[in-house]
């Protein structure tokens, strides 16, 4: 597996680049989850009950995973002043 290096030793142009990769990715994933929830959520009173109704569920770790990367980046680049 590869290594990965704490936060405090990414130099600022890394933290600038990967929070706003990690910015547009959270947002575009909560966006497609919400859609995929709706959708989910149609076809269960449509239709019924199925395995992929807890998909967006599953999904959900994810997004907040993302959600707590995205904050440490965000307080890293506040503590550095960027």
């Amino acid at each position: 597996m590869k290594e990965t290096k704490p936060i405090t030793e990414y130099s600022d142009e890394e933290i600038i680049s990967n929070e706003k990769k990690i910015k547009i990715l959270t947002i575009m994933l909560m966006v497609f989850l919400i859609l995929l929830f709706l959708s989910t959520m149609f076809l269960t009173f449509k239709k019924g009950f199925s395995a992929l109704t807890v998909v967006p569920i599953a999904l959900l770790p994810i997004l907040i995973m993302n959600i707590n990367n995205w904050n440490k980046l965000k307080k890293e680049k506040a503590d550095r002043n960027l």
